[in-house]
């Protein structure tokens, strides 16, 4: 099989009224390119029609169009995990299904690439998002910023280029939970950034509820750095001195004023205000002991059904 210089990663869940939109817009994007490419999309579980779909564009473009073929929904990252294990490309570019990354702005990721950054992010100019997302967004950034040293001014937008080293390296790690442009920043030797264009979604409604996106800075933060559990220490230090010091004045004043009821609520609020920090420590505790027990299982990311791909040696249809 002829090596590609060009790979498009692209996960595909549930987008069957918008993939006819991103097939009309992102072939005529990439043969303006002028370069040898291959588009490789990840059917992660899809419930609607998107496979089959995914399987018409394939016969239309099977010369340049690899699909992946997923037994279940693994969440969009072990989605492009899956992609990079079959890419072929020296430069790999990912990519929504939803068209709010416009396929057109992939030639000015190419142009960061070809000065020599092996990994290239992107800012969204104008986000097309609701004002609860964006405010969300900053605060996390700005928290990751804190609790590690990855620096990514847009951590949300999925439209990234990435070197043929960098997927080696992210494909060798096996963690279960990961956040893959944490990672390649933290495997690349000369990163940079981007502005992009963003657009409102095609068609569907995003797949990302609150609960996903909390989880999803949750493994980020937890997956690469330690920061919160050394605050929680700290913290637990500087609440053990307070309340040492709180019990010796309650004593003082006992031997001085003697007995008294009237300060039994305010125990009770400093107490409960205690147990909430504890249970909050022991969840965080529980966050990275849950991502050790999953690791320590060694089960699969992920398992691919079937893989539809032109075969140049027989010419004839795909194969699992």
């Amino acid at each position: 099989m002829n090596a590609k210089q060009l790979s498009v990663v692209i996960p595909v869940y549930n987008e069957e009224d918008g993939l006819q939109a991103l097939f009309d817009r992102l072939y005529p994007a990439l043969d303006q390119l002028n370069r040898p490419y291959e588009v490789i999309f990840v059917n992660d579980g899809s419930r609607d029609r998107s496979a089959a779909l995914l399987r018409v564009q394939f016969e239309l473009r099977r010369d340049v169009t690899r699909v992946i073929l997923l037994n279940g929904n693994y969440g969009q990252h072990m989605a492009i995990m899956a992609g990079f294990e079959y890419c072929r490309g020296k430069v790999v570019i990912t990519l929504d299904a939803d068209l709010q990354n416009p396929p057109e702005e992939m030639q000015k990721l190419l142009d960061a690439y070809d000065l020599g950054h092996d990994y290239v992010g992107t800012i969204r100019a104008v986000r097309q998002d609701s004002a609860w997302r964006r405010i969300a967004s900053r605060l996390m950034n700005r928290l990751r910023e804190k609790m590690t040293r990855i620096h990514m001014t847009d951590q949300g937008c999925m439209m990234r280029a990435y070197d043929k080293k960098i997927i080696e390296a992210i494909s060798s790690c096996r963690e279960i939970n990961t956040f893959i442009p944490a990672l390649a920043y933290t495997f690349s030797s000369n990163p940079t950034e981007v502005t992009v264009a963003h657009e409102e979604r095609a068609a569907g409604e995003s797949k990302y509820s609150l609960y996903s996106l909390i989880r999803l800075n949750f493994d980020l933060i937890t997956g690469f750095s330690v920061v919160p559990l050394q605050w929680f220490s700290l913290m637990g230090m500087g609440l053990s001195i307070l309340s040492a010091l709180f019990v010796v004045y309650l004593f003082i004043r006992r031997l001085v004023i003697g007995p008294e009821a009237e300060g039994v609520f305010t125990l009770f609020a400093i107490t409960f205000f205690l147990i909430g920090i504890l249970l909050f420590g022991i969840g965080l505790l529980g966050e990275y002991v849950g991502r050790i027990y999953q690791q320590v299982r060694d089960r699969p990311r992920f398992l691919v059904q079937a893989v539809l791909e032109f075969d140049s040696a027989q010419d004839s249809h795909p194969f699992p």
